[in-house]
């Protein structure tokens, strides 16, 4: 008894020894076995065993076996390639795969792959025009193959699908041999059979854009699981499926949908739950957001809400059966019901061939239609405030449009079409912002009308929900608005008159881009007939263009609003505004513009300010501008303006347009005002370039008839080309410059074609006569005044004249004037005066200088001195 209990404690010992030394082997031979045992002529086994269970071809490098922490192979640069169906990219790239082999399995004499573990791979997800999935292709011979193999007793067996795994990995989305930018980076992705037939999925990634710079932590994470059971077809597998996507930033969300940032923000989350079949998949959708606001605008209320919806989704015709939707917005209630059909809906069973739906609203506010609207239009009144509720239903069923007869232009409005019912806005009040007195409006009805409507005009619309209101604006009568809300976009018009006042707190509270040029003018009620248009987003400044700023104005032209189906692609604004009795004043002007009428014409290929009858001062004429529509921003075309004159004082006009030269007055204020023009502060003059004519211009006691020239008006100044008129008898062809500084700066190049000697005598208090002359001169001078100007000017001026004589009442003119063949001389003109250098008169062969001073005055005076006599050498 006392030897068999000595024994057992030594037994026990001998089997621990014998533990421990099998434990120390089997880690040697982890540790030393595999480096020298080399498999790689086994290579193309794994190959085929992972072609076999994957059902598609694969290649790999090399081959490495790992005993811990899981007997397996390490395979580097593993290829899986692509259905040729569905492209020649590789469906599946991997530089090192780690697959593990069922331990069971070589136990019955045979190796079979149980796990397939893929780090940072690259997935590719293709979908074909007809709309089917290389997945499909995978899932179909995966399963066809794992019942068609056989052992090497030649007995048929399944090969079980591995279980794939993959880590930091991407995921990229084709559209057949187009590789779209959309991508899930950071993928973590599993894929495995459960139980013959039955698959289960789990998916978690980021996702990406590849064509954008992207600051993908704010994309969002999407989480995916779900359950698919073997069918012949993909579309007849059972599927059980749970989508969601969380913490995804609504600015760079719409980047990633559609590659720019409108300029939206908050929180984002969907959900998405399935169950059936692709022929008859039950779905359940949740999208709910939070703090949603513009980027440059946070409202005290921002936007929220949280949408469910479900229905019944056949993937053959693409068809939604049983919609139903429901979201809280406000105080209110959103509810949309109807079914969607594809193009093949009326071959399912119970599926109607015609679409119909309802919107359905409960008091919802008009202040969250307003948010929205802020929400996705940048610049609209971020300060307006707006009271009222919404309610009705309206319902559309495309069955009831073949129901519609042809009907004359009085019954069209009675017509309705498709759609049917209402929706009322109660107690609508807008207030806040630019509007000093707010806009009430009891009781707005807006009705379906039919797309027939508009067919008038030539160009197709779609159906619409529209409104007429009377809106009063301070004027005996009151603006009509007719309003048309289309899904593609919106169409106002507006007729009837309003109050300067009014219109610009209106032209402000409706965003409307440079209406400022309103807020320069003051006078009686304008008188509105006008016509806005566009898309709902993106959005579009919808520009009322002063000359202040239209250098760089764009107004969207007609051609280009609206794309081939009639729907409006950008914001547009067409019609004509007339002004009466107004007065316009604007900081680079001395005094204010009295405009007796004119009429703003909008839309087209430019913005047209004509007829623009006015007075500025003592000055009238007629004035057109007009403004071009998309330019070029690297090569800006300027508006054009034509000014036209009756009988024009140049005093005068120069008065009128610098003002006077007192000190005290308009002028002396002016002054001021230019010698701040360097600083940024000053007010610069516009970009424009245009032509100027009158019937006369008065310069003292010289009148050019019928002047003309072209303008080119600059920030400090403008420069003068092409100026011609009748000028004593002849003409006078002219360019220059004007510049602004203490005082302003006159520089010109003149040439004067056949001036008649009687007239130019007549200026200078003489008798001249004899055959016509010409000359050319330059001149700088700068000033307000008469005085100023002559005691400034300082320039050259030759002139020839032949065959004349001069003779003088007042003053003694020398002999050899008397009568001449030629008369030539430069001078210089300095001094208030005009000296002649290098004067020569010739008569035969005789030729003789002459000295001469024109003074200015009014009227000039001349005095001739001695005369010096020289003889012509004979020849």
């Amino acid at each position: 008894m006392t030897m068999t209990e000595d024994a057992e404690p030594r037994q026990r010992k001998h089997w621990r020894l014998w533990l421990v030394l099998a434990a120390v082997l089997i880690l040697l031979a982890v540790l030393i076995v595999p480096p020298l045992v080399s498999i790689n002529r086994y290579k193309g086994r794994i190959t085929s065993l992972m072609a076999a269970s994957l059902g598609r071809p694969v290649r790999l490098s090399s081959v490495e076996l790992r005993l811990l922490p899981r007997p397996g192979f390490v395979l580097t640069d593993l290829t899986v390639e692509e259905d040729p169906a569905y492209g020649a990219e590789p469906i599946l790239h991997a530089n090192t795969v780690t697959a593990s082999f069922r331990l069971l399995s070589l136990w019955r004499g045979r190796l079979e792959i149980g796990r397939i573990s893929v780090d940072e791979a690259s997935l590719n997800l293709v979908r074909t025009e007809t709309g089917r999935w290389n997945m499909e292709s995978l899932f179909r011979t995966a399963a066809a193959r794992a019942g068609s193999a056989t052992d090497s007793a030649g007995r048929r067996r399944a090969v079980p699908l591995p279980y794939l795994e993959a880590t930091n990995s991407r995921i990229n989305i084709k559209s057949g041999a187009e590789k779209l930018p959309y991508s899930l980076v950071d993928t973590e992705l599993s894929f495995w059979q459960q139980d013959p037939g039955d698959w289960r999925i789990e998916l978690r990634g980021q996702p990406a854009r590849t064509d954008l710079s992207m600051q993908e932590a704010d994309t969002g994470i999407v989480r995916l699981q779900a359950s698919v059971r073997r069918a012949p077809e993909l579309r007849q597998m059972p599927v059980h499926l749970d989508l969601d996507w969380r913490e995804a930033q609504l600015g760079q969300l719409t980047r990633l949908v559609i590659g720019s940032d409108p300029g939206w923000r908050g929180d984002l989350t969907g959900e998405l739950h399935l169950d059936g079949t692709a022929e008859a998949a039950q779905v359940k959708t949740r999208l709910s957001a939070t703090g949603v606001h513009r980027a440059e605008f946070a409202p005290a209320a921002p936007m929220d809400f949280d949408a469910n919806c479900a229905f019944v989704y056949h993937y053959s015709s693409r068809a939604l059966n049983n919609l139903a939707c429901d979201s809280p917005l406000g105080d209110g209630r959103v509810h949309i019901a109807g079914d969607l059909p594809g193009a093949l809906a009326g071959d399912l069973p119970g599926v109607s061939d015609q679409p119909r739906i309802s919107v359905e609203l409960d008091r919802i506010p008009v202040a969250a239609v307003l948010d929205a609207l802020r929400t996705v239009r940048s610049g609209f009144g971020p300060g307006l405030e707006a009271v009222g509720a919404i309610s009705g239903k309206i319902a559309y069923e495309q069955s009831a449009a073949k129901k519609i007869a042809p009907v004359s232009a009085k019954a069209r409005s009675a017509v309705q079409g498709p759609f049917t019912g209402s929706l009322t806005v109660d107690g609508f009040q807008l207030s806040g912002d630019a509007l000093q007195t707010p806009i009430h409006i009891p009781r707005v009805v807006l009705e379906p009308v039919a797309g027939l409507e508009a067919q008038h005009s030539g160009q197709s619309q779609p159906p619409a929900l529209a409104a007429t209101v009377a809106i009063p604006a301070g004027a005996a009568v009151p603006l009509t608005v007719q309003t048309r809300l289309a899904f593609s976009g919106y169409r106002v018009t507006v007729h009837g008159q309003a109050a300067l006042a009014r219109a610009r707190e209106m032209a402000h509270v409706a965003g409307l881009a440079n209406a400022a040029v309103l807020d320069a003018m003051a006078g009686e009620p304008i008188t509105v007939d006008l016509s806005a248009e566009g898309p709902w987003m993106p959005a579009q400044n919808i520009p009322i263009t002063s000359t202040a700023s239209a250098g760089n104005a764009k107004t969207p032209s007609a051609a280009t609003t609206v794309d081939k189906a009639g729907i409006p692609v950008a914001d547009s604004l067409s019609g004509t505004v007339l002004f009466r009795n107004a007065n316009w004043k604007s900081d680079y002007l001395a005094n204010h513009v009295v405009i007796s009428t004119a009429t703003l014409h909008l839309g087209g290929s430019e913005t047209r300010w004509d007829p623009v009858v006015f007075s500025y001062g003592p000055v009238e004429g007629k004035a057109s501008l007009s403004i071009p529509a998309n330019c070029d921003p690297l090569q800006p075309c300027l508006p054009q303006f034509k000014v036209e004159f009756g009988a024009l004082d140049l005093s005068v006009l120069q008065a009128a347009i610098l003002g006077a030269h007192e000190r005290g007055t308009m002028l002396s204020e002016l002054i001021d005002r230019l010698r701040k023009m360097n600083s940024s502060a000053a007010p610069a003059w516009p970009r424009l370039e245009g032509t100027v004519q009158a019937d006369s211009l008065i310069a003292g006691p010289v009148v050019l008839l019928k002047p003309s020239a072209k303008l080119f008006i600059l920030p400090a100044g403008a420069e003068i080309s092409g100026l011609n008129a009748g000028l004593l008898g002849g003409r006078v062809q002219a360019d220059g410059t004007l510049s602004t500084g203490d005082k302003p700066f006159y520089s010109l190049q003149a040439r004067f074609l056949k001036l008649n000697p009687a007239a130019v005598g007549q200026l200078l208090g003489q008798r001249w006569s004899g055959g016509a002359f010409g000359a050319n001169g330059q001149l700088d001078l700068s000033g307000y005044t008469d005085k100023d100007l002559a005691a400034s000017a300082k320039g050259t001026l030759h002139f020839d004249w032949r065959h004349g004589s001069v003779a003088s009442a007042s003053v003694s003119v020398p002999q050899q004037l008397a009568r001449f063949d030629r008369w030539s001389s430069d001078a210089e003109i300095a001094n208030s005066a005009i000296t002649l250098k290098d004067a020569q008169v010739f008569e035969g062969v005789r030729k003789r200088a002459v000295e001469a001073t024109v003074t200015f005055g009014t009227p000039p005076r001349v005095a001739f001195a001695g005369a010096k006599e020289t003889h012509l050498k004979k020849r």
